[in-house]
């Protein structure tokens, strides 16, 4: 019997040694993952966190009054916001551009009677660059081939204004104008900036209002003002919604100089050496040029830019 009971006790101090060994490292895992566990939580915590954006209280838009007050009005703005707030990249290449451009258009604009904001409709229809959309509008102001001859765009195989900012704007200016003069109100023209003038004049008629903001449009059209609002609000307070660019940031505006053309030039790129520039700074300078000759004819006249250095 004490044979066996000493076996029977060396196998229970084994089993005892084993588990307190198993305990010893069981709680070392233990600890280290929560270690491991806590370290991590430290570093969620100093993690900038996504927060809903700032909502002005007063919005106005071409001093017309947004009804905030509104529930689908707020959300829709909101949703706007945010996006274009948390859209990093894209915004902040705007933000960066609106310094060149904003300057050329806002003068224009004001000699044409037209309100300071829609300098914010350019911005959202083109990010201020020179772009073509799916259906074929082009530059700042997207004007469509048709539309930019209709309102005094010159466009052929050799040039099209719609991508030279000074007219284009001004082209703008006209066809903003008369939207004016058929809607009475800025924030219905922007809209038919978008959807086109009939579409928003069957809008106003089907629905007894000329107040956009209780029209029923398509999505496109409704998040088109939305969008418009959103910008210029990030625009006017940029580190409110945490864009911080220092002036350095900014993109400034060209220097230039405008060279009277009067006679077909056909080389441009010799054109372009003749005054000490490259034809790359040529084609930078003036987007409008769509060929490597301009032809000019009887009564007509172009003026170039160069860098005002040069």
């Amino acid at each position: 019997m004490s044979r066996l009971f000493l076996i029977f006790f060396s196998v229970v101090l084994a089993l005892l040694a084993a588990g307190v060994i198993f305990l010893h490292i069981n709680q070392k895992e233990i600890m280290e993952k929560e270690e491991r566990v806590t370290e991590t939580m430290v570093f969620v915590e100093g993690m900038n966190y996504a927060t809903p954006v700032p909502l002005p209280v007063e919005v106005s838009f071409a001093g017309e009054p947004v009804p905030v007050d509104i529930f689908y009005v707020r959300e829709q703005l909101d949703r706007e916001l945010t996006v274009n707030t948390y859209w990093h990249s894209s915004t902040l290449l705007m933000l960066k551009r609106t310094t060149r451009w904003f300057p050329v258009m806002e003068p224009i604009l004001q000699q044409q009677g037209i309100p300071d904001d829609f300098k914010y409709l350019a911005l959202i229809e083109s990010g201020l660059l020179n772009v073509v959309s799916p259906s074929g509008a082009a530059g700042y102001w997207q004007f469509l081939e048709k539309t930019g001859k209709e309102y005094g765009l010159n466009i052929n195989k050799e040039i099209d204004e719609r991508y030279h900012v000074e007219k284009a704007t001004r082209a703008a200016c006209d066809y903003l104008n008369k939207s004016y003069a058929k809607f009475g109100n800025w924030t219905l023209v922007a809209a038919s900036y978008n959807a086109g003038q009939n579409r928003i004049e069957d809008a106003v008629s089907k629905q007894y209002s000329r107040y956009f903001y209780e029209l029923h449009v398509n999505d496109e059209t409704s998040r088109y003002i939305y969008r418009i609002l959103a910008m210029k609000y990030i625009c006017e307070n940029p580190l409110l919604y945490g864009f911080k660019l220092e002036p350095g940031d900014f993109f400034n505006p060209h220097d230039i100089k405008l060279i009277p053309v009067t006679q077909t030039i056909t080389d441009l790129p010799a054109f372009s050496r003749s005054h000490k520039i490259s034809y790359r700074m040529l084609k930078e300078l003036n987007p409008w040029l769509r060929s490597d000759k301009l032809t000019v004819r009887r009564g007509d006249s172009f003026e170039i830019a160069t860098p005002k250095s040069h």
